[in-house]
């Protein structure tokens, strides 16, 4: 359940993060969280591809007018540090984040709260799921296991430097 005085504008970026912070994502177990993403893919009609890593990117058209300019990429990870403080009982591969707001800011209850790079997705998909914004192409690229080394990130660039 959304924390009294949850943020509510950009109403697309907050309802995607809050969204994202309620599904368990350490790395190596961003499935949930790519089938999220997926999902919202999918219901705006965009076309998406996932490499072998568990990699995702997912293609915007331009907005009208916005054809001609070139792709802007915008590169984020699915997984989220998991530290909770040695009170706090809480499983990061099952459980969804307990956010609270205090003081005019947003937390999760002892434990961390998956910002990064949980707001830069939540981002990318409100630019994705927001019609009244005007971009040019988009390629938005979702890496795994960002957290423990990068892997997904490399292998994504292996795959590009192999396919060109």
């Amino acid at each position: 359940m959304k924390p009294e005085h949850y943020p509510t504008e950009p109403a697309h970026l907050w309802e995607h993060f809050y969204q994202i912070t309620q599904i368990p994502r350490p790395s190596g177990e961003e499935e949930a969280v790519r089938n999220y993403v997926i999902g919202q893919a999918e219901q705006h009609g965009h076309r998406w591809q996932k490499d072998s890593t568990g990699n995702l990117v997912v293609s915007v058209p331009a907005s009208a007018g916005r054809e001609d300019r070139s792709t802007v990429i915008i590169q984020n990870h699915l997984d989220m540090v998991t530290v909770k403080t040695g009170d706090k009982d809480h499983d990061f591969r099952r459980d969804p984040l307990a956010l609270q707001v205090e003081d005019g800011w947003l937390l999760a209850d002892r434990t961390t709260l998956g910002a990064d790079n949980g707001i830069g997705c939540a981002a990318a998909l409100a630019v994705m799921t927001d019609a009244s914004l005007v971009h040019p192409p988009l390629e938005l690229l979702f890496t795994v296991d960002e957290e423990t080394g990068l892997g997904g990130r490399w292998a994504w660039t292996r795959s590009c430097s192999v396919a060109a």
